[in-house]
């Protein structure tokens, strides 16, 4: 069904995209690092905690992208147009729905997993929480878009509309903390401005009636039937990525106990690991609409053939990027403007994720995104939350706490979480029942 030539038209963009969202991302650590580590303290902690919220939008866009992709490979082109509406209701209503009691209780929930940060971390943190708060609800719009558009493998609009977001922000970001000298609200505000533009960017695309999968004039009804079967798999999907970044905060709320340059440390590392696995999330994202295709075409063959693929690709691509990245450290490093023991503690957390990524990231995260292209959302779900209560957050306890090693044991135990999601998730794709998943799914779409 696809070409490798139709398969680098859907990668190469995707990866440019990661790249940038990637290289933004370190932009903005070091650049808030210019303020101190109280400052890239606070927006550190406050990305993990609005990381809960961000990925529960990515995730019900994808199960939108899903049942899009699998519409289309069954040929049914109306029926897909018909989800790109219902998919932008849904991610927008429940947006709304959560920013209103975000906003007004931001300091009450910050406060119930980070009660115990330094004054001036905290004060940062609450400035930074309120601004990007209210972006919420257009990067769930965002992300939707970005996943239709990937459901039709035409990823290269989706990587022009992310050079001009990324622009805005390390542009605005670049004005407001340089030229203005502004505090964190400086990279707050360039962040709700540039997800804005996105949102409407890809709202406007979007009504391209020559595109196969566009939204309707005069779809906006709610289509009850339509939303529930995104729901059904955009939900386990969305409380597997929420509840697996709230694992994440609670990870790291063990990492605060010891101050802040373990947080700052955690916070560089972050910036850093992202890199490794960009291959990885790139592919992720391809597997969705490739799997999702050949799924709703009811062609399994091919289905596995393609998940094959490019899980070596992706074991490929990881090793490159990882390799020189890992010899490279101690030139690398410098760039972040933390303590010289918040950076020397760093490159120990690097080392640890950049170097078990080689071996084991895409089994544990490129291959359950092929089940959940066939709609075998649960088990995904179950065996990931499973895995991250029992390995990361446990063993973060025994490993950082009882033990003392610090955000050192937090990785260790991260590494030990991956390890089990290999277990079940090859056991699970040399099964067949993700296939009987998918046939069921159709049938009710």
């Amino acid at each position: 069904m696809f070409s490798n030539r139709q398969l680098g038209k859907l990668l190469l963009p995707l990866l440019v995209e990661q790249t940038l969202s990637i290289l933004v991302g370190m932009a903005d650590t070091m650049m808030v690092s210019y303020l101190g580590d109280a400052a890239i303290s606070g927006v550190s902690l406050v990305d993990m905690f609005c990381n809960v919220l961000i990925s529960l939008f990515a995730a019900l866009s994808k199960g939108g992208a899903v049942v899009s992709a699998q519409l289309l490979g069954a040929g049914r082109r109306n029926d897909a147009c018909r989800s790109s509406n219902q998919l932008v209701l849904v991610v927008l209503g429940i947006s709304v729905l959560i920013v209103i009691p975000m906003i007004a209780f931001r300091a009450q929930l910050f406060g119930l997993v980070f009660g115990g940060v330094e004054q001036d971390v905290w004060n940062n943190a609450m400035t930074y929480l309120w601004i990007t708060a209210l972006s919420y609800p257009f990067i769930a719009v965002y992300n939707a878009g970005t996943a239709l558009y990937r459901s039709m493998n035409r990823s290269g609009m989706t990587m022009l509309v992310s050079v001009l977001v990324n622009l805005i922000n390390v542009g605005g970001n670049a004005l407001c903390l340089y030229k203005l000298g502004m505090g964190v609200e400086g990279v707050a505000i360039p962040t709700l401005l540039s997800r804005a533009a996105g949102a409407v960017c890809m709202l406007l695309l979007l009504r391209n009636t020559h595109l196969q999968v566009h939204l309707l004039r005069g779809g906006w009804k709610p289509d009850f039937p339509m939303m529930r079967h995104i729901l059904g798999i955009g939900v386990p999907n969305g409380l597997e990525n929420s509840l697996f970044q709230l694992g994440r905060v609670l990870v790291v709320q063990v990492i605060a106990r010891f101050g802040t340059i373990q947080i700052a440390a955690n916070a560089v590392a972050n910036s850093l690991d992202t890199i490794g696995c960009l291959a990885g999330q790139t592919m992720n994202l391809a597997v969705i609409s490739v799997v999702g295709q050949c799924v709703g075409a009811q062609d399994f063959k091919q289905a596995r053939y393609y998940t094959r693929k490019l899980i070596r690709w992706t074991y490929l691509a990881t090793a490159c990027i990882n390799a020189p990245m890992l010899l490279g450290l101690r030139w690398i490093l410098p760039c972040f403007d933390a303590s010289a023991e918040a950076l020397e503690l760093a490159s120990k957390l690097v080392l640890i994720h950049n170097g078990c990524a080689m071996l084991m990231w895409p089994l544990a995260f490129t291959l359950p995104n092929a089940l959940r292209a066939a709609s075998d959302v649960r088990y995904t779900m179950v065996v990931a939350l499973a895995s991250m209560a029992l390995f990361r957050i446990a063993f973060s306890y025994v490993l950082g706490v009882g033990l003392g090693w610090g955000a050192v044991g937090v990785w260790v135990a991260m590494v030990i979480d991956w390890a089990c999601r290999i277990v079940f998730f090859v056991g699970r794709y040399r099964g067949g029942k993700w296939e009987a998943k998918s046939r069921v799914a159709l049938e009710n779409g």
